[in-house]
């Protein structure tokens, strides 16, 4: 369990990382190649996905107590952010989406579904 546990903190820390440059890139900034539309509802929600898993890589890294919870909840929330753009881009008027939105919320709907079942994997190991 503790080599899991160590995959699923770093992962959440590149999780968090992503979350917070689309963020950036949805406020306005311009990353690189990375140019996407202002979308203010996009900026909180990826700031609180990635909010979420930081807590939980947090809690992973450190070995707290609580480390498999807030990788349990840090996942789900930000799956749930993640689905929420998925329907909000498929939803907008006008098809305001881009080849890179489609793959960002693809990947990360995969990789966060994955950790979130290593977390409940875990937790019902642990007993």
């Amino acid at each position: 369990m503790d080599l899991l546990r160590r995959v699923l903190a770093g992962s959440s820390a590149v999780y968090a990382l992503v979350f917070l440059t689309f963020a950036l890139a949805h406020a306005g900034v311009g990353i690189g190649p990375l140019r996407e539309p202002v979308i203010a509802p996009a900026v909180v929600v990826e700031t609180l996905c990635a909010v979420a898993v930081a807590i939980g890589a947090y809690g992973a890294a450190a070995r707290r107590a609580w480390a498999w919870d807030g990788l349990l909840y840090g996942h789900a929330a930000a799956l749930g952010g993640v689905l929420l753009g998925i329907a909000a881009t498929t939803l907008s008027p006008g098809g305001g989406t881009t080849v890179v939105l489609l793959w960002y919320h693809g990947v990360m709907a995969a990789a966060l579904t994955a950790g979130l079942a290593a977390a409940f994997y875990a937790s019902r190991v642990r007993g």
